[in-house]
């Protein structure tokens, strides 16, 4: 059905929007028992995990798009590290790509509480993110509207919305699909180094020391690219900062505010 509306409205078929995780093997999956035409599209972050890197590189047909900066680019002109108030890296380096095009996600609702409240099966993306979201239970319509696309914006289905992990995990041992490797070793999501949504980031620096250093310098950076007069109590240094950063996920420093940073704690 949204196959044909796909190209009808595009002129172009699927863009399969794909992370290197579970979730997405499983609508890559999908698509190919479909037998719909897609495009398969990774955004390499910079800062993905070296196996994420070479499992991604191992898929058949996958287009990888380059940011133009990379994060360690962002930290120093954002003079700040990625928090869970402020991802700015997510919406240059993540969540781009699809513009005007029908676009296929992993998106599922049991990944968060936020996914379940903002996002659905259906969707189109429009500036005001509210005015553009189509459920799959709608009246006629606002189905109407979403399939002679009076608005303009970026299509979204997301088939595996309802899917529970188990659901994914079963799908892909059916099809004998492994997905990546980092599973294995005990990771339940795949994510970029040192995310701030991560629960234990000191588990990945163990495990990828290099990237604790490329931090530490990024950070020393950051600190000499940031005006005069806006700084912290605890970012002495790029090692400080890391500190900082780390700890404040642990609840060992007082509760921050991004709009803070740029004052004097």
């Amino acid at each position: 059905m949204y196959s044909d509306f796909a190209f009808t409205l595009t002129g172009k078929p699927y863009y399969v929007a794909y992370s290197g995780g579970k979730d997405s093997d499983t609508i890559r999956i999908l698509c190919e028992l479909a037998n719909v035409p897609y495009e398969l599209y990774h955004n390499h972050t910079t800062v993905d995990a070296p196996e994420t890197v070479y499992y991604i590189r191992s898929i058949p047909n996958i287009i990888i798009s380059y940011p133009e900066k990379t994060m360690w680019d962002l930290i120093v002109e954002k003079h700040m590290p990625p928090l869970r108030q402020a991802r700015y890296c997510c919406s240059i380096l993540k969540e781009h790509g699809g513009e005007n095009r029908f676009v296929i996600t992993g998106v599922r609702w049991a990944e968060s509480w936020s996914r379940r409240k903002n996002r659905a099966g259906l969707e189109i993306q429009t500036r005001n993110r509210s005015d553009g979201l189509i459920l799959n239970a709608d009246n006629d319509e606002s189905r109407q509207l979403f399939e002679t696309c009076q608005l303009k914006g970026k299509r979204i289905l997301n088939p595996i919305v309802d899917w529970s992990e188990s659901d994914v995990w079963e799908f892909l041992h059916h099809y004998d699909c492994r997905s990546n490797p980092l599973y294995e070793c005990g990771f339940k999501r795949i994510g970029c180094i040192g995310c701030p949504m991560g629960g234990h980031p000191e588990i990945e620096f163990q495990r990828w020391p290099k990237y604790k250093k490329i931090y530490i310098h990024t950070f020393d950076r950051m600190l000499k690219a940031r005006p005069i007069g806006k700084t912290t109590r605890y970012w002495t240094s790029g090692e400080a900062v890391f500190n900082w950063w780390i700890k404040t996920r642990t609840k060992q420093y007082p509760r921050y505010n991004a709009d803070q940073l740029s004052l004097d704690y």
